[in-house]
């Protein structure tokens, strides 16, 4: 897998490593990863159900969140689209890297919320 088009940090590649992980373990339309504060990582997949639909990167927030995270370092989103930054930037705020790739990994861009 190479990010040629960005360079990413050793920390920001491993969770790109755990985000394409989780997306295929839970073969999934999305998987995403998440550093917080401390340091620690989330990783998830979205979550499609009939009363419940999640992307990967709310989920992340939401483990992070419950695990009493106080902010995000930086994120991974791997998806087919545009992702949606709204439960990021209402944790972590403005200027949180996340870095956009597709479903093999390959990322594309970083934007910041």
């Amino acid at each position: 897998m190479s990010n040629d088009a960005v360079d990413l940090s050793a920390e920001d590649a491993k969770l790109v490593t755990l985000a394409r992980a989780t997306r295929a373990r839970a073969r999934a339309d999305e998987g995403a990863a998440v550093r917080d504060l401390d340091g620690r990582t989330y990783a998830a997949a979205s979550v499609r159900l009939a009363h419940l639909d999640l992307s990967a990167l709310d989920v992340c927030v939401a483990m992070a969140v419950s695990s009493g995270s106080a902010g995000l370092e930086a994120a991974v989103v791997l998806a087919d689209g545009e992702p949606a930054l709204h439960a990021v930037r209402d944790f972590a705020g403005a200027g949180v890297p996340v870095h956009v790739g597709d479903a093999r990994g390959a990322i594309a861009r970083s934007i910041a919320t």
